[in-house]
Formats: structure tokens, sequence, C-alpha cells
């Protein structure tokens, strides 16, 4: 290795070049002068063209750390309906990007099922239903099931037709179902493309849900009327989530693939047997909040094993356990992610985990069935950490058996070090100085004879905890990756996601 800092093509992480002394010239540095060095970097900002947000956020740099306020979650919409009446195009409609998955094939939904939205100004969540497994016998029954199962999580529902065709026997099955339940429900008659075909959506009167807004996913026409009645339909806030207090017992989503002991290991922690553990795959119909003291405080446990598991909906019950998960993390600050330590890790567990980091919450990874876990499996299961978790390394890890309760003490630390991280904010003086002497001993490599620098940077939030840089030029992905590494070495964030963003700006005076 030479003098010069070391950088591996592509994007990989940055690796420099020898040791440096950033965490011993940190220890020197009083309050006082990382303040100061903050103050003149934020100074310096004044040469430069910054946009009108920019200035909104400078202006609470100097503030330090606050109280995050309770925060509502905002409400659900779930859009349900038989297979291919174009439910997944309208959501992609709704959310203005092309997410959910659309293909011209029924029942092409699987894994991702919820979607930020926003509409005028007010914060909504998408449920796009699908997961049925095509199958002739009792195909309408089992989607009128499975869409249940998203309606009750769901704050108003949106019924989505085939004008051109008309009802079905599934769309009937639905109805029915939609009439038990206490949620408002907007007819959306798709695929009336113009106004010869508004005729067909006007039966759809005879539903007894009001008036059918006559829609085309595909164009978007009548969508923003659509929109409209959803929101007038739905509360500020979801009645199924509501705040996650500060003050109260912090909530934890217990998450993991079927069948994976979290329903024992709830029994175990809460010491009855209030919820259904079966040998069957996914018995839990519904997410069971429980209050539960452990280490002699209170936490609240969302058991989110998924539904009701029968033999034709294999994969239904799949897709309807990450529904579940989903829900419980956006209600949740802290998710316990179980494995099951005889067995190999799975690319459905990579997945929750997945969900579990695209949500934000913190995170702790508990290594269930410790008890049936040998020598061997021990040393393939060290190796199976390093391939498929390392991009989690940073998670808590803790051994455990749910049906013995051994271990189940040491869930408390994990929890404590990932929410204690997932709460942290760095004074911003420390951050620039911890920065400036970072980039100082390894700096950004040359890119065409430029080199990006770091004006300045801010901690905008926690929870979890996401960091602002404003620089000269873009930053290599890999040298953003070092630097979040350096963050957890020197500031901790043991247990939870850290975002980093990026603001590049050019002086002022200079054409782009």
């Amino acid at each position: 290795m030479t003098e010069n800092a070391q950088h591996r093509s592509g994007d990989d992480e940055f690796v420099p070049a020898g040791e440096d002394q950033v965490a011993e010239r940190l220890a020197d540095m009083t309050e006082e002068e990382a303040e100061a060095r903050a103050a003149s970097l934020r100074a310096g900002l004044a040469d430069y063209e910054l946009e009108d947000d920019d200035a909104a956020l400078l202006d609470a740099w100097q503030l330090g750390p606050d109280e995050d306020l309770d925060a509502p979650v905002p409400p659900v919409l779930a859009i349900v309906g038989r297979p291919n009446v174009g439910k997944s195009t309208l959501v992609n409609r709704i959310i203005g990007r092309r997410e959910a998955v659309v293909e011209d094939v029924p029942g092409v939904t699987r894994d991702r099922v919820s979607y930020d939205a926003e509409w005028n100004g007010r914060e909504f969540t998408v449920v796009d239903t699908g997961g049925w497994e095509h199958d002739a016998k009792g195909i309408h029954r089992r989607v009128a099931e499975q869409a249940e199962l998203a309606v009750d999580v769901a704050d108003a529902v949106v019924f989505v037709v085939d004008a051109t065709v008309g009802m079905t026997a599934t769309d009937e099955a639905v109805v029915s179902m939609l009439r038990r339940k206490d949620r408002p429900v907007i007819v959306a008659a798709n695929k009336v493309d113009d106004m010869v075909q508004e005729a067909d959506a006007a039966s759809l009167w005879s539903l007894g849900f009001g008036y059918p807004y006559p829609v085309s996913a595909v164009h978007g026409r009548g969508v923003a009327d659509l929109l409209d009645a959803a929101l007038e339909a739905m509360p500020e806030e979801s009645a199924h989530g509501g705040l996650v207090p500060r003050g109260g017992p912090r909530r934890i989503a217990l998450v993991g693939r079927p069948n994976v002991g979290k329903s024992s290991l709830l029994n175990r922690l809460a010491g009855s047997d209030r919820v259904v553990v079966d040998d069957l795959a996914g018995t839990t119909r519904d997410p069971v909040d429980e209050l539960v003291e452990l280490g002699g405080r209170l936490w609240r446990f969302v058991d989110t094993a998924g539904i009701r598991r029968r033999q034709h909906m294999a994969h239904g019950a799949d897709y309807y356990a990450s529904l579940r998960t989903a829900s419980a993390l956006d209600r949740a600050e802290v998710a316990v992610v179980l494995l099951e330590a005889p067995s190999v890790i799975s690319e459905q567990d990579v997945r929750i985990l997945q969900m579990v980091l695209d949500s934000g919450r913190a995170l702790v990874i508990a290594f269930n069935k410790w008890d049936q876990v040998d020598e061997d499996r021990r040393h393939q299961l060290e190796k199976e950490i390093d391939r498929d978790l390392a991009h989690v390394a940073w998670a808590p890890r803790v051994n455990i058996s749910a049906k013995t309760g051994w271990h189940k003490d040491r869930l408390v630390p994990a929890l404590d070090t990932a929410l204690d991280s997932w709460d942290t904010r760095i004074p911003t003086g420390k951050l620039n100085a911890f920065l400036g002497e970072l980039v100082a001993a390894h700096p950004h490599p040359l890119r065409g004879g430029k080199q990006p620098r770091i004006l300045f940077a801010t901690q905008v939030s926690s929870r979890p905890p996401k960091f602002v840089l404003f620089t000269t030029g873009f930053l290599d992905p890999g040298y953003r990756r070092f630097i979040v590494r350096r963050l957890r070495e020197t500031f901790g964030f043991e247990g939870t996601p850290l975002e980093i963003g990026m603001r590049v700006r050019e002086k002022r005076g200079r054409r782009r």
C-alpha cells in the first residue's frame, strides 16, 4: 500500500492508507473550539448558491438536540379488487412513480405492499393488495379473504372494478366482505378511457357505496377526483396506528418469517399463552400488542406472525405476513428480527431485514433455537452472517431460545443500546470537527483532476439519525460508506441505520 489512500474500483468502500489520530484530536478539542470551527464553516456557506430549503435547514443548525414530538401515523388507504383490474397500475398512478409490480398476468403482486403517498399536501399510506395464488377452485372466496386482511389495517378502501367487464362473482365476494366492515369505501370504475365508457361506470351505483368514480389508471383520467374523495373519507391520522408516545413504553415489532418462533418468544416474555401458537406456519391472524415487563420496565411488543395459513394460500400467507410486518413497523420504534439459528439464513430473512432498514427503525437481531445449534453449525452460521448480513453488522445480536426462555434477559441491553443510538443527536460543532479531522487525514480521491470538499454538515433529525453534507461535488458512494463506518466507530450508533444526504452547491457567480 502506497502513502496515498487506496481505493477499490466501483462502489466498494473507500480504504484509507494507514492509521489516523481523529479520535485523539477530537478528544483534545473543547466544545467551544468545535462550535467556533462549525460557526466559521457555516459563515463560509454565504459564498455558495443556496436554495430556499437550505436556508430553513441551516437556520436550525445551532439549536442542537431537541425533543422529537409524538408524531401521528398517516392514514392508510387500501386498494382492493379482484385480480387484473389494474390495482397496481392505480397505485403507481397515486404515488407518482413505477414501484408496484405490474405485469399482464393476474396475481403478480408479491413482496412490496405499502407505499408512502401525498396528495394536496396530505400524507397517507397506500396498501396494494395482491398475493393470491392462481387456482380456479374457490378463487373468488380466496381473493375476498385476502382483501379482508388488508381492509383490517386500512382507514378507507378503494374498491377497483373493471368497468368494461362489470361485476363478476369474485367482485361480489369482495363486496360482501366490504359490507361487513366499518370502513368508508370508494368505488373506482377502472379502464374508463373516454366519455363513451362512462355509462359502464354508472351501473356500479347499485353496489350501494355511493358515486362510482370513472378512472383510467393507465392514463390518469379521473384519478384526481378519486383521491379527493379518498382524502375526504380518511381521518387525519391512522385509527390503527396512533401515536408512538415518547414517554411511554417503547414499542417493539417482533418480526421474522413464518414459524420462526415469534409467538413462542412473546408468550415466554409475557409469561402467558395469550398469543396463538401452532406448529403450522403463520397461525397468528392479527398482530397482538402485548405489554411485557422486562428488566423492571414495561415494553410494548407487537407480534406479527402473519395470517392463518391454509393449504391453498401458501403464497398469500407470505404476502400478508409482509403486510402485517409493514403495518407493525409503522407503529414501532425498534424491530427484533428473529432468525432460526439451526437453519440456513434465507432470502426471505434478508428481505425482512431490508423491510426494517427501509422503515428506518432501530434493529436487534435474535438467533432463536440456539439450544439446537452444534459446533459445526455455529461455524457455518458465522460464515453466513459474514456473507448475508454484512450490511447490518452494526445491529446487536442475541442468541436465545424462545421455547425455554434461555437468554431472554439479554434482549433488554440490546434493545436499550439500539434505541439510545436511534435517538442520538451529535452536536453540530462536534460533527463538523469530526468530519474536518477525518477528511484532512483521508481526503476524497481526485476525480477528473478535482477533489470534492465537505463545506458544512448538520444532523437534520434523529430516529433514525439523518445527516446532510453540503459539498462542492458529488462524493463517491464508497467514500460515503467510509464516513458512515467512521461515524459508527466514533459515536457508537450501534443498532440504528444512518442516512447521509448530500447537497452539492457551487460558488456564487458560477454557471452550472
